[in-house]
């Protein structure tokens, strides 16, 4: 059985920090359950209950209790809204990889807050946790977590045909990493920030 994991807070740019997810983000589950996306590519409750919403975030805490994840809440300093999610997933930290995944709320899309998460998360998997292989996968017609993974210095590894479920449809899937050896995208060399 893996260990428990404590969730940490960190900074992610000048106006927003990764936190855990608390009882208080249920205002942020209830948005996501109203998005047309989010619920079929997530565990987010559709429709929105809050009986559903707390046993989302209940799960969120039991991910770390577990040992199966890290699960941050991304939330805006100046307000304290969260805005978004993103989580590291170690289902095959044996074999030296994890995933990442996010979503954004509408409040939040189109700032730049989810590659600043991104960044943040994969800069610590990679040189705090020391992950050899940090993985993500994204819709191909999803262009702006495309040019998100891109932006945070992932490569595209490659199509994955019919990958997931979504919508009760099989859909394909990009498979984009980081290793830790690699260079971020604007050519400075790996460092643990």
């Amino acid at each position: 059985m893996a260990h428990p994991l404590t969730v940490p807070s960190m900074t992610a740019g000048a106006d927003f920090v990764l936190r855990p997810w608390e009882m208080s983000d249920l205002s942020l589950v209830r948005e996501a359950a109203e998005d047309d996306y989010i619920p079929l590519i997530t565990t987010i409750p559709s429709p929105y209950s809050d009986e559903a919403a707390e046993a989302y975030v209940r799960r969120q805490w039991d991910r770390a209790a577990t040992g199966t994840g890290y699960p941050f809440a991304i939330v805006r300093t100046r307000d304290r809204r969260p805005v978004g999610s993103i989580g590291l997933w170690l289902a095959d930290a044996a074999e030296g990889r994890a995933s990442l995944g996010y979503w954004m709320t509408v409040p939040g899309r189109g700032q730049g807050i989810a590659g600043a998460a991104l960044r943040t998360v994969t800069t610590w998997a990679l040189h705090e946790l020391r992950i050899p292989r940090v993985q993500l996968f994204v819709e191909p017609w999803n262009t702006a977590s495309v040019r998100t993974a891109e932006s945070a210095g992932y490569r595209r590894e490659g199509l994955l045909r019919g990958w997931q479920e979504i919508g009760g449809r099989r859909r394909d899937i990009l498979l984009y990493a980081r290793l830790n050896g690699d260079r971020p995208s604007d050519g400075r060399a790996p460092t643990a920030s």
